[in-house]
This record gives C-alpha cells, sequence and structure tokens, in this order.
C-alpha cells in the first residue's frame, strides 16, 4: 500500500498498497480514507508503521526557508551604483598618494555597511522570537491507546484525537465529528468558525472543491473551537495546504524598493556628473599650465567632491533612527529600506479579520417584543449598555430578562476576565446578557441543564434543558431565525406572548433581512416550558416554542483602523479589504470605517481577465470570499498600474500576498509563521494604526532623505563650479585638495547627520504620495541646488578675486575658503525648505542641527587660527572684520533664495524629470 502526502506524489511504504490523495480525502467516506491509508481508526498506527512512514515522509513541519550567509548579507550593504563609486574614488585616492581622503571614505563606507547589517540580524533575532504558532503536541491514537506525542512525529495515517481549544497539527480527514466547529481564518479568512462533519463534500464531482467548503477535512494550524473530534492525518508538513503555500513563498522575488531604484538612478546620473566635471577641470588646468600631480590630486579631490559619501552613513542612520522608532511603537523592521517603502505606499491591502476588526464576535443588535436594540461596547468585555435604537433610551435592568435568558443558558461558553473559553459566538451571547444585566454563571447555577440537543450543521440550532424552581423543565433554543420560525407557535410582542401569526411572522423576516443587510450575523432564541423532563433529549421532544428575541453579531472594526482610515484619505492612500468572509459582513465593516468602491468576489475574479482585473482594480474597495492565490493576483493587478503596494495580513492566505507586494506587514499577536516570515514587517500589537504611523515615519524619512541630497550635492556643485571659475579667470585654486576633504568631513558630518533626524512636516499626512517615479533629482530640485552652487562660486571666486590685490594672495585664499564653509550654514536653511516658507518657527525645530551648525562655525576657527591646522590647511589667522565679510558673503545664498520666492520665481514644476 502507498500513502499520500496533501498534494505530492504517492510513495510506497513497506508492507502497504493502497494511496489516498488528500485531494480527493473530502469527497471520500472516512472508511475509504482510512483503507488507502492503512489504518484502523480504533487502534491507529502501530509504532513500526509510524517509524517507516517517517522515513517516507519525514517530519511534520514546515521546511526553513534558506538561509543567506552572514557574509553575503554584509556584501548586500554594497550593493548600489553610489557605493560603487565611492570606492572607485577611495581605490584612486589611495593609488596616487590622497590616503587620508581613501581612509575616509573606506571608513564610511564601512560604518554603513556595519549599521544596515547589524540592523537586520537584530530585526531577525526579534522575529525569531515571535515563532509559536506550530504546535508542539498532539493527542494520537497508536497501538490501541491514546498517547501525547510531538506533532512534529505526526505521518500520514495517524489518528489524532481533536476537542474544543485544541489546535489542528496535521491535515487530515474527519473519523468522527461531534457538534464540531474550527476557526479557519487564518487560512481562508472566513471570520466565522466553521462547522465540520463526516459527511464527504460532492462525492460525483469532478472539480477541487474550494478550500473553505471542505467541510470534512481539518488543516494544519486552524483550532476547535466547539467540539469533539477524531482525524486521520492526510499531510503532514509542506505536503499540507499551509506547506503548499509556503513553499509557493521560497520562490517568490521580490521587488526593489522605490528608494533603491532611486538611489541607484542617483548613482549613475553622480557618476556622470562626476566625470564631465574631472575632465573639464584637468583640461582648463591643462591650458593654464599647471604640473601634472597637482591636476591628479585636484582631479580626484573634485571628483571625490563631487559625490556625496555621506549619503549612505546618513540614509542608514535615518532608516535606522525610523526603525527604532517604530519599534518602540510596536513594529518590528526586517529589512531598513521597508520603511521608506511603506512612506511612498500608494495603495494598502488589508485582510479584514483581526486586521481591521478585532477578531472578537460582538453583539451590536437585538430585537424583542417588537422593540429594536442597539448595543455598545466591543470585544468580550461586559462594559457596554442595551439602548432603544433611534431614541437612545437606555434598556432597564430585567426589562431584557427574557430575551437574554436562553442566549445566557443555551450556550457553553465561559468568559475569563476580558476573553473566553469556548465558542466566540457564544462567548458574544453570554456578553450580551451581563451587559443586560443578568450574569450567565448564576443563572446556570439556579438553572442547571439536564440534557442537551448539541448544535449540528443539518439542524441549524442548539436546544439545551434546565430545572424550573417549581420542578418543571424549560427548554431554550438558539439557532437560525427560519429554522426557529418552524419550531414556534407563539411569540413575544409588545403586549405579551401572542399566537405566531403570518403578520407577526412578516415581521420577525423582516427585521432579520434589515440586520443581516449591515452585514450581522443572525441568531435567534426561543423558549418553552415542558410540564415533565422528557425521557430522551431529541428533536421530536421539543415543544412549540416561543420566539423572544433575535440577536445581531458581528466582528466590528477596530477602533484605531477607524482613524487610521482617515488619515489614510487624508494621505492619499487608498485602502482595500481583501477578505475570505462574506460579501455582505465585508461590505458593512467597509461601510462602517469608510472604505469605499465597488464590491467583487472571488468567483467575479475568476471571470476576469488580467487586463479587465488591471482596468477595474482602482475602481474596488471590497474584496470577499477570495482564495489565496486571489490576493497574489490582486496586488500584482496594482502593481500594474504604476501602484506602491502594501499589503497587510495576519493568516496563511495572506503570505503571497505579502511576498508579492513591496512591503508586506504582518501581524505578531496572531499571524502565523509563514505570514511572519513573507513580511517586511511585523506588528507587535496588530494595531493597523501602526500601519499609518509607518507611512508617516516613511514619508518623513524620504522628506529628510531629500533635504540631505539637496544640502550635500549643493556643496559639491558648488565645489565644482568653484574650481572652474577660479581656473577660467586666471586665479588661483581658492580650494585646495585638504581644504576639500576638510570640507567633506564637517559637511557630510554632523550637519548632513542632522538632517536625518528632522522631524516631519506638520502636513506630511495632508498630500497624496509622491509619483513612485519621481526622481530624487527631479527638474525643480536639480534646478534649485545649481542655483545655489552658482551663488556660492560667484560669492566664493568674487570675494577672492576682490580681496587680492588688498589683502594679499594668501589672506584672500583663507577668505574664500571660510566663505565656502560658512556658505554651507545658509545652505541647510535653504535645504530645509524644499516647499514653503524659508523662514520661519520650523527652523527652530530642529536643534540638534543648530548645534551642528555652531560646532562647524568653531571649527572652522580652530582651522585658521590654530597654528597646526594652518599648516595642514594652508591658512592664515583672519581679523573680526574679515570674518564679518565671510559671513556676510555668505549669506548671499540664503537671501538669494528668499527674494526668489518673495518674487514668486518659480523653477520647472515638481515631477518633471531631469536628464544628468
Amino acid at each position: 500500500m502507498s500513502t499520500q502526502a496533501a498534494d505530492g506524489p504517492a510513495r510506497t511504504v513497506p508492507g502497504t498498497e493502497h494511496s489516498a490523495r488528500p485531494a480527493d480525502a473530502d469527497r471520500l467516506t472516512s472508511p475509504q480514507v482510512a483503507a488507502r491509508l492503512g489504518v484502523d481508526p480504533d487502534r491507529g498506527l502501530s509504532t513500526v508503521e509510524v517509524s517507516e512512514r517517517t522515513a517516507v515522509h519525514g517530519a511534520n513541519r514546515l521546511a526553513e526557508p534558506a538561509r543567506r550567509p552572514e557574509w553575503l548579507k554584509f556584501l548586500d550593504q554594497f550593493r548600489n551604483w553610489l557605493i560603487g563609486i565611492l570606492l572607485l574614488a577611495a581605490v584612486v585616492a589611495g593609488a596616487i598618494g590622497d590616503i587620508r581622503d581613501a581612509v575616509v571614505i573606506t571608513v564610511v563606507l564601512q560604518i554603513n555597511a556595519v549599521l544596515g547589517y547589524l540592523q537586520e540580524r537584530r530585526a531577525e533575532r526579534s522575529l525569531e522570537a515571535l515563532r509559536r504558532m506550530l504546535v508542539p503536541t498532539a493527542r494520537v491514537r497508536r497501538d490501541g491507546g491514546e498517547q501525547v506525542v510531538e506533532a512534529v512525529t505526526l505521518v500520514p495515517g495517524d489518528v489524532v484525537v481533536l476537542e474544543a481549544g485544541d489546535r489542528v497539527p496535521a491535515d487530515g480527514r474527519l473519523t468522527v465529528a461531534e457538534s464540531v466547529e474550527v476557526a479557519e481564518a487564518a487560512l481562508t479568512g472566513e471570520s466565522q468558525p466553521v462547522a465540520k462533519s463526516v459527511t464527504a463534500v460532492d462525492p460525483a464531482g469532478d472539480t477541487p472543491v474550494p478550500l473553505a467548503e471542505r467541510t470534512s477535512v481539518l488543516f494544519m494550524n486552524t483550532a476547535l473551537t466547539r467540539g469533539r473530534a477524531e482525524m486521520v492525518v492526510t499531510a503532514t508538513g509542506m505536503h499540507t495546504e499551509l506547506g503548499t503555500i509556503a513553499e509557493a513563498l521560497r520562490t517568490d522575488a521580490e521587488p526593489p524598493s522605490p528608494l533603491q531604484v532611486q538611489l541607484d538612478s542617483l548613482g549613475r546620473r553622480l557618476a556622470v556628473l562626476s566625470g564631465v566635471a574631472v575632465v573639464a577641470y584637468a583640461l582648463t588646468a591643462l591650458l593654464r599650465g599647471e604640473t601634472l600631480s597637482d591636476i591628479a590630486l585636484r582631479a580626484v579631490a573634485l571628483a571625490v567632491a563631487a559625490i556625496p559619501e555621506g549619503l549612505p552613513a546618513v540614509l542608514a542612520l535615518t532608516l535606522a533612527l525610523g526603525v527604532y522608532r517604530m519599534a518602540q511603537r510596536g513594529a518590528i523592521v526586517k529589512r531598513l529600506a521597508s520603511v521608506e517603502s511603506l512612506g511612498s505606499a500608494t495603495v494598502v491591502c488589508s485582510d479584514k479579520t483581526g486586521t481591521l476588526t478585532l477578531n472578537e464576535m460582538t453583539a451590536r443588535a437585538l430585537w424583542t417584543a417588537g422593540r429594536l436594540y442597539d448595543v455598545t461596547g466591543e470585544g468580550y468585555r461586559t462594559a457596554g449598555v442595551i439602548q432603544r435604537s433611534g431614541t437612545g433610551h437606555r434598556a432597564r435592568a430585567g426589562d431584557l430578562r427574557a430575551a437574554v435568558l436562553p442566549f445566557a443558558l443555551c450556550n457553553d461558553a465561559r468568559l475569563n476576565d476580558g476573553d473566553f473559553i469556548g465558542d466566540p459566538t457564544e462567548a458574544a451571547l453570554v456578553v450580551l446578557a451581563e451587559k443586560a444585566g443578568e450574569d450567565a454563571d448564576s443563572l446556570r447555577a439556579r438553572q442547571p441543564r439536564v440534557g442537551e440537543l448539541p448544535f449540528d450543521a443539518a439542524t441549524r440550532y442548539m436546544a439545551t434543558f434546565h430545572t424550573e424552581p417549581d420542578g418543571r423543565t424549560r427548554v431554550h433554543v438558539k439557532g437560525a431565525v427560519d429554522v426557529l420560525l418552524d419550531l414556534c407557535t407563539h411569540v413575544l410582542t409588545e403586549e405579551g406572548v401572542r399566537p405566531l401569526d403570518d403578520r407577526h411572522r412578516r415581521e420577525v423576516l423582516a427585521v432579520t433581512a434589515r440586520l443581516g443587510g449591515t452585514g450581522l450575523r443572525v441568531l435567534g432564541a426561543a423558549t418553552a416550558v415542558m410540564e415533565r423532563r422528557p425521557t430522551t433529549f431529541a428533536p421530536a421532544a421539543l415543544p412549540g416554542l416561543t420566539l423572544v428575541a433575535i440577536a445581531g453579531i458581528a466582528d466590528p472594526p477596530r477602533p484605531q483602523a477607524r482613524e487610521a482610515m482617515a488619515l489614510c484619505r487624508s494621505a492619499g492612500v487608498a485602502v482595500k479589504m481583501i477578505t475570505g468572509d462574506h460579501a455582505d459582513t465585508a461590505a458593512a465593516v467597509a461601510r462602517e470605517i469608510g472604505i469605499g468602491g465597488d464590491v467583487v468576489t472571488g468567483a467575479e475574479l475568476d471571470r476576469m481577465s488580467v487586463d479587465q482585473l488591471s482596468s477595474r482594480v482602482d475602481d474596488i474597495g471590497v474584496f470577499a470570499r477570495v482564495a489565496p492565490e486571489h490576493k497574489a493576483v490582486i496586488v500584482r493587478a496594482l502593481s500594474s498600474r504604476g501602484h506602491i503596494v502594501a499589503m497587510t495580513g495576519d493568516g496563511v492566505n495572506d503570505a503571497a500576498a505579502l511576498r508579492a507586494a513591496h512591503i508586506g506587514v504582518a501581524m505578531g499577536v496572531t499571524g502565523t509563521d509563514v505570514a511572519k516570515e513573507a513580511a517586511d514587517m511585523v506588528l507587535t500589537d496588530d494595531d493597523f494604526s501602526t500601519i499609518v504611523r509607518a507611512v508617516r515615519e516613511g514619508r518623513a524619512i524620504y522628506d529628510n532623505i531629500v533635504k540631505f541630497v539637496r544640502f550635500q550635492l549643493a556643496t559639491n556643485i558648488g565645489a565644482i563650479l568653484t574650481l572652474l571659475g577660479a581656473s577660467l579667470a586666471g586665479l588661483p585654486a581658492p580650494l585646495t585638495a585638504a581644504q576639500l576633504l576638510w570640507i567633506n568631513i564637517i559637511m557630510d558630518g554632523p550637519p548632513a547627520m542632522a538632517l536625518a533626524v528632522d522631524p516631519a512636516r506638520d502636513d506630511v499626512m495632508r498630500h497624496p504620495p509622491r509619483d513612485p517615479r519621481e526622481r530624487i533629482l527631479d527638474a525643480r530640485r536639480l534646478w534649485a541646488i545649481v542655483r545655489a552652487g552658482a551663488v556660492m562660486a560667484l560669492g566664493t571666486v568674487g570675494l577672492l578675486a576682490l580681496t587680492r590685490p588688498s589683502v594679499g594672495t594668501d589672506t584672500a585664499l583663507t577668505m574664500a575658503f571660510t566663505t565656502f564653509v560658512l556658505y554651507q550654514l545658509f545652505n541647510a536653511l535653504n535645504a530645509r525648505a524644499d516647499n514653503g516658507p524659508l523662514l520661519g518657527r520650523h527652523q527652530f525645530r530642529n536643534r540638534t542641527l543648530w548645534l551642528c551648525l555652531a560646532g562647524v562655525l568653531c571649527v572652522q576657527v580652530v582651522a585658521v587660527h590654530l597654528p597646526w591646522a594652518r599648516a595642514v590647511f594652508g591658512t592664515v589667522p583672519l581679523t573680526a572684520a574679515q570674518w564679518l565679510l565671510c559671513l556676510a558673503t555668505a549669506s548671499t545664498v540664503l537671501l538669494a533664495e528668499l527674494a526668489l520666492r518673495a518674487v514668486g520665481s518659480r523653477p520647472p514644476k515638481a515631477g518633471t524629470e531631469a536628464s544628468p
């Protein structure tokens, strides 16, 4: 006989002759499955059989993803154009004897690499601590008796015994199912527990049964919420439905982040700029007759000056600080660039259950005696009130006793300090009774249960029998309203109990339709008194019932989700709900939290071509009843429209889409191992609003990167134009190689680092996301950089030319050097105001920047006045008047920008691409 792992080939095991395809297990009867797997469900496998099958099928665990060697992770930090250019510059500088420049560049690049490597390694270690999903043990029947074994030892053919609260350790076919309901939200997205039975599903069918409809099988990592079950394991480890999804993730490629694309583009453009500058300067210097050694030394210094070698370090610092702030607010970031990617997100695709909602069933409405009530409060906490719908009048204690009594007594759930034991829907009904002033535990003590009819998917109701104080027996029933109507002869009205005639029946059905239309799960409650206890508890023993109440139950949205949705709208970020839940339920939640657009089901998606989905995807707000493969298709359709897609989710069904998206965000508390592995970010608090804070953080990070690039490149352009201008004017070079290196050190260092911690603008979440295709150096910013560089060059060369005849060449060169350094103090203020007013209170919010600028001024004084520094930089002391002249000249870069903005002059339109 051969055994079969899910979706895997049959493998021959010694002593066996049959096989069972788990894809067919739901269509076969349980004896047929057991026969194909060669097991007697009453005795289970023998120890020898388990050993043989383990040798064939392996351990019941998901395969660990391939790990990159640590040294490759470190080398990954050097994989972009900008880093390559800087490494080349360091090599050339060292080759011609400029050891100091080579050392500085190398050290900066090493620091950047170490920062990135350590942060990603720290995030991986944090993620490892979140791995708690896999079932550690399982109760099985082997060698004719029950025993507890490690779940990893399960093999196809094992008989597993499960009770309410147990997590399913493998895929299997039910052989015993007593009132079984299973929470499959982590796999299918269905928020309600699914009723299971041993009955085969569509035995004569020839098309695959959807995952959510395979009611005769259990899936790995789902959980029993009710009943008792036994199953024969049909698949383990990577052959389970969970493993199938995990395997798909191992081959999916991750898209580059927008920041990675931007930096690669910037590196190529700066390479061109550096080459042009060096060639232009070298030709000009040759024509003037300078020596080749001087030209080579200054050309290399100029090439280094053209490249902002501080960018990698500032980028690492900016992202690391963002990651730290996110960790403080409940997120673990696995990749540094993920924060910036989320900041540029144009669409967030979110699962509903447990992400936008609390994953806590809550009674939201109650109808009884012809009156409709609203129920406040959320989850399994008893805080909240029951009030008349429309008027807000609170129901008085005792008024609703008759309505909630069946819900409290015909119920197996128990509350436990904000949590519960049992079925989530029943727990919601217990909370409802508590809000009505009735304590379920006290009621159960006073009216003990003497019999029951467990819930059954076929009958769609549950009934319990209780002893009344007068000795009579009262029966309470809860279930589907349409089923209860067939069992009822009377109904509780405003005038009391009345016969259930056609008018009352229509009223009940209208209320049911009204509540169901708002996405609520509707349950009815009925009761009756029996003069004597029945001898057998069977459906035939039920007397004519009186319908007393209807409850509307839902999984409510997270309170923070509503606020987060409003912020997403103001920030121009679209949110799309992707769920396996019913369309009506999903649409109701979407309306409540503010998600607009069309509602499309998985069946409708199957009928759409790729092009049709791409053309409609922007107009769709809710995707309901979707299968796991649909989610990745939706993400790819959005990506094809030019969107930067963020996908949030907690279930196995989200994992493929998490990997396909530009950034995947998994839930750390309720999330599965597979989802956490696929995601770029893990939320430790499962709070959707953390996503919005990450969007804000990402936008602030990108803004700060732009500020630094603008600040640094204006310095680079200014240095290039200053050297070229002086050479063309026949003046001595105003900046020596040592001085250029000095400028690089003090400008790439503290001031640039201070720009990395600039606080976010107040309006950062009040404008749409930037165009993902927008370059860091668009035409407007490039024009501002060239303009600032030209002002610096004109001021520096002009000051050198004007002061040289009166103060001498050495003093004039020192003034030119000092002026160029001081220009950067004012240039930093320009860079901070990319848009809007140049001066204002916002300029004083970054205290670190002001301290750094003061530090730059101090070290420049040292470079000019201390003897050892003068020997290094070739400077001479300046008088106070000369310092003031340098300061006044340097302020022109700020004054020119102020004047330009004051007269309303504007550069080319923002977002227009400029050629390199």
